[in-house]
């Protein structure tokens, strides 16, 4: 088993016992560390120099797979020693996300990619099949991306934990996507801001939908932030004050055992600014109440977090749970007391950033505006 952190792939990894391996999706390859004692040894970088969005772990098969903005897909079958590019069918399209589930007793994987498209695979990623009806919903001319080139991307999907048939998407910006017959035809959930950063339907409590999409960029009437839905996306709610610290809402967590602990992370404001600020000034945030109230989590925090954080994992064992989180700036932070005390265990490794984020706060640009 692998805790797996990247902008775009698996965030939650259960089992018995604590994991001790983790591997991190950066600009600069797939680090991987060990657990030994209170800290994490750095092991070997895989794939290094290619900039990864995803990483995800196949239980059945034991089968590592990690997606590049520089359009490959790359899998391991040997626990991540060898790895062997399996990205046939895909196209020239950059991987922004990647997901796994069972369907009839057989692994399938999925790859959400820029443009905003859909693939999945029932040989672990040898051929790759599109579902085209993601494209195919009312308005898809209209997606599009603040920055160049302006094209959507599929950045997060999630699969009902009864019913494998029910797919969400995420799509930046078109809006959140829904399929009830496993991928061949969807619909957009309206009411609520089409800027899609992350969506989920919790194994615990399959009747909610989540989705994160910031609030820096719609009305007071549109409901953005951390967002939940009972009825299957038809309605949302904000479970975030429109005034919350973080108003760049991406990665979250609902607790798999406790429905009511949830975490966000994410940036003050849009990347737009972060060049100017050249900050991201990012926080966790922490509601043991179901969204009720939240609390901004800073113990062992930095007090000013200039880089964005772009990745979360949390690893849930019998008897606790570890959050990662990790940085623009290559460091990963690491509770596992629920939030209350972080440190710092990993420095300055390659930026776990969506695309070109960490551009946008690289130090090198500060300087040039100097």
């Amino acid at each position: 088993m692998f805790v797996c952190l990247s902008p775009g792939g698996q965030s939650l990894t259960s089992g018995e016992s604590q994991t001790d391996k983790l591997l991190v999706g950066t600009v600069g390859g797939i680090f991987s560390f060990q657990k030994n004692g209170a800290s994490w040894a750095q092991q070997e970088t895989m794939v290094p120099g290619k900039h990864f969005s995803s990483i995800i772990f196949e239980p059945t098969t034991k089968t590592l797979f990690g997606g590049t903005y520089s359009r490959e897909i790359y899998a391991s079958s040997d626990m991540g020693k060898t790895w062997e590019r399996r990205d046939s069918g895909i196209g020239e399209k950059e991987i922004y996300s990647l997901a796994a589930q069972v369907v009839n007793g057989k692994p399938r994987v999925y790859a959400g990619t820029q443009p905003a498209h859909l693939f999945y695979s029932d040989d672990l990623g040898k051929s790759w099949t599109e579902l085209p009806g993601l494209r195919q919903v009312p308005g898809v001319e209209k997606w599009t991306f603040p920055g160049e080139p302006h094209l959507a991307h599929a950045k997060s999907i999630t699969f009902h934990p009864k019913d494998a048939n029910i797919i969400h998407v995420a799509v930046e910006v078109g809006g959140f996507l829904r399929s009830i017959d496993g991928g061949k035809t969807w619909s957009t959930l309206d009411n609520i801001n089409p800027d899609a950063h992350r969506v989920l339907v919790p194994t615990n409590d399959p009747s909610k939908l989540y989705g994160t999409a910031p609030t820096t960029n719609c009305g007071p009437e549109t409901p953005a932030g951390f967002c939940v839905s009972s009825d299957g996306g038809a309605n949302w709610k904000s479970m975030t004050p429109r005034d919350f610290r973080i108003g760049y809402v991406d990665p979250f967590f609902v607790h798999p055992k406790d429905p009511n602990l949830l975490f966000v992370a994410g940036a003050k404001t849009g990347p737009g600014t972060w060049r100017k600020l050249h900050t991201a000034d990012a926080r966790v945030a922490r509601s043991r109440d179901g969204g009720k109230t939240w609390d901004m989590l800073s113990g062992g925090l930095p007090d000013h977090i200039r880089a964005n954080i772009e990745g979360m994992a949390m690893d849930v064992w019998n008897g606790g749970y570890a959050i990662f989180a990790g940085t623009t700036d290559g460091d990963i932070f690491y509770s596992q007391d629920e939030g209350e005390h972080w440190q710092t265990i990993i420095k300055g490794i390659g930026a776990v950033s969506k695309s070109h984020h960490y551009v946008n706060l690289s130090l090198d640009e500060q300087a040039a505006h100097h």
